[in-house]
């Protein structure tokens, strides 16, 4: 018998709990490994926009072309751009009002910006819970097909009269199967969890950092 065909059986021949166990962590691995490919396109995309955005945003001098260069675009802006547009867009709208002082237009752009800006701050951490609820609940799920299938293999011995090792130790195997699996499943999740977190922590800082900067320039343009 190969290992690979061993290892199968062992599956096959488990209880049903610990059947069902197995199946549940093999799927929270699955939906897990995608999510976290997932996000990790959708941070370096955000990182490499943002640097892309600034780079523009600086060696302007006159913003309006390129508030209308974004807003002309076919797709809907995201990260930096978003937040830009929000905030310029509430600016100009202001300015063209009447009785308004130049603190309450900052104010206002300000206010458009940070729902911008938190708006992209949900979209980062997104499925980021997922993974941590992976990541600290996996190996108890596996642990609870291991003590089912260890119990079930002890059991088991209660119906014969002289125990061997060779009757417990398959019970025993299907039952760390599930606990492999569920390890199997947490660690990326974790790792990936962990690692992610501190990649959205970075970009919402530097689009805060951005927006501050922004609210400025648009605090002397509303005083000029």
């Amino acid at each position: 018998m190969t290992p690979d065909h061993s290892f199968i059986e062992l599956i096959l021949n488990a209880s049903l709990l610990v059947q069902f166990v197995m199946l549940i962590l093999a799927l929270a691995s699955l939906v897990s490994w995608t999510m976290i490919f997932n996000k990790r396109f959708l941070l370096k995309r955000g990182k490499q926009d943002a640097e892309i955005f600034e780079e523009r945003f600086w060696s302007v001098e006159d913003l309006t072309p390129l508030y209308t260069r974004i807003t002309a675009k076919r797709y809907e802006p995201s990260g930096m751009e978003k937040i830009f547009e929000a905030g310029f867009k509430e600016f100009a709208r202001s300015r063209k009002l009447d009785n308004i002082d130049a603190e309450t237009i900052v104010d206002g752009s300000q206010r458009a910006m940070r729902i911008a800006m938190n708006k992209e701050m949900d979209h980062l951490e997104t499925n980021l819970s997922f993974l941590a609820t992976v990541g600290s609940t996996s190996p108890y799920i596996g642990l609870l097909g291991t003590v089912w299938g260890i119990m079930n293999s002890f059991q088991a011995l209660g119906t014969v009269q002289q125990a061997t090792i060779s009757m417990v130790a398959p019970g025993i195997s299907e039952a760390l199967i599930a606990t492999a699996m569920g390890l199997f499943a947490a660690i990326p999740a974790v790792i990936a969890y962990n690692r992610y977190s501190y990649d959205v922590e970075r970009l919402i800082s530097r689009y805060d950092n951005f927006m501050e900067e922004f609210a400025s320039i648009l605090h002397r343009h509303a005083h000029s």
